[in-house]
């Protein structure tokens, strides 16, 4: 893959990523297609880059990041998944048959039904979504690492130095996650790298003839 074409495919991957957030992108990515395709498209130009500047931690940090962040939301929604069942079993919820699913939401309309939940059990449901949160942030911040060792990798190869401030920014971004600020500047790290992307230009050809002889 030449540079061009692994410029070009990192710039719209980010800028896929950038523009999930939008309302009207947003229907579009309900199922994650958009964010899907963005990532898909900067690992590929990861790849491209790494392969170009034979410097492969450019596309092995940026694939260990991506494989931390999908553990983080998938490990996320399995523990908030089982707390989430362990509190409807103890509102008396044990069936998955649509007869039971109306027989629960008619019952759990009556607001005394509320009153049989013991606050032990909806202390543990609590727990669980910490424990989820917890996991998400740990493995999110672990995964910026690698972002951040991939982009300064590849700011340093490429001599674009907006690649090492994007990537500072999103590891600083998934540090404050617990803050909303944190979210906001993981975004515009977003941009950031998609306009580093394009501004990627090939290194000018060394001039290998030896020097006159006077």
């Amino acid at each position: 893959m030449d540079l061009n074409t692994s410029k070009n495919l990192g710039g719209i991957g980010a800028l896929l990523l950038f523009v999930t957030i939008l309302p009207y992108v947003n229907i579009v990515n309900y199922f994650g297609i958009v964010s899907l395709i963005g990532v898909i498209l900067l690992l590929i130009a990861a790849k491209g880059l790494a392969d170009y500047y034979s410097e492969g931690g450019i596309f092995n940090n940026a694939l260990y990041g991506t494989i931390l962040s999908i553990v983080g939301v998938v490990a996320f929604v399995g523990v908030l998944f089982y707390s989430l069942v362990g509190l409807l079993a103890d509102l008396g919820w044990t069936g998955i048959e649509a007869g039971d699913i109306a027989s629960f939401v008619s019952s759990f309309r009556d607001v005394t039904s509320l009153t049989s939940l013991a606050l032990g059990d909806l202390m543990g449901f609590l727990r669980g979504i910490v424990v989820a949160l917890v996991i998400l942030f740990v493995l999110v911040v672990i995964a910026a690492v690698f972002f951040r060792k991939s982009m300064s990798l590849t700011a340093k190869r490429t001599g674009v130095g907006l690649f090492g401030t994007a990537g500072m920014l999103l590891l600083i971004g998934a540090v404050l996650t617990i803050i909303l600020i944190g979210v906001f500047l993981m975004w515009i790290s977003l941009l950031l790298i998609a306009i580093a992307f394009f501004q990627i230009r090939a290194q000018p050809a060394q001039n290998t003839a030896p020097p006159s002889q006077t």
